[in-house]
C-alpha cells in the first residue's frame, strides 16, 4: 500500500482538497485499495476545524465530499508512517522539515514539482480563489499519480 500525506499550513483548504481529489482519482481508476491518503497541517491554529467552506464548495461541484474531515497536525512519527509527504508551497516544505527533521529517504516533495510547471500553490484562504487552487491541485495530483504509477506496481 502506498501511503500519502498532503500538507499545507492549516489543513483546511489546500491539503484536504488534494487529499479528497487524489482519493477520488485513484478510486475512479479502481486503485483505491492500493493507497492510504490523508492530510495534515504544519500549524496548530486550525486543528480540529472542519474543511473551509470554499474547498467544500469547490469539491462538491465535482461530486467529491469532505465529510468527516477535521484539521490534524503533522507529527514527527508521520515520516515513518508515509511513503510520500507532499507540501503545497516552499514554506510548507520548510515547516515539514522543521517538524520531521532530516528527510533521509527523500519522501518530502512539493506537489507541483511533479508537473511540467513546478511552482507553489497559492493559499485560497488569502486569495479567495478556490477555482485557481483546484486547477493547480488537479494538475499536481494528475502528475503525481502518473509519477507513482510509472514507479510502482499497484
Amino acid at each position: 500500500m502506498i501511503k500519502i500525506l498532503f500538507i499545507c499550513h492549516g489543513n483546511i483548504c489546500r491539503s484536504p482538497m488534494a487529499e479528497f481529489l487524489f482519493r477520488d482519482m485513484v478510486q475512479k481508476r479502481g486503485l483505491g485499495n492500493s493507497f492510504f491518503i490523508a492530510s495534515a497541517a504544519t500549524s496548530r491554529e486550525d486543528i480540529g476545524n472542519p474543511v473551509h467552506r470554499g474547498t467544500v464548495r469547490q469539491l462538491k461541484e465535482y461530486g467529491i465530499s469532505t465529510a468527516g474531515k477535521y484539521a490534524a497536525l503533522l507529527r514527527k512519527k508521520d515520516y515513518d508512517d508515509y511513503n510520500y509527504i507532499i507540501g503545497m508551497e516552499n514554506e510548507n516544505i520548510r515547516n515539514i522539515n522543521r517538524i520531521i527533521g532530516e528527510d533521509k529517504e527523500c519522501k518530502v516533495h512539493r506537489l507541483l514539482d511533479f508537473s511540467d510547471n513546478p511552482r507553489n500553490i497559492e493559499d485560497p484562504w488569502y486569495t479567495g480563489n478556490f477555482d485557481c487552487t483546484y486547477v493547480a491541485i488537479l494538475e499536481g495530483c494528475e502528475a503525481f499519480l502518473q509519477y507513482i504509477l510509472e514507479r510502482n506496481t499497484v
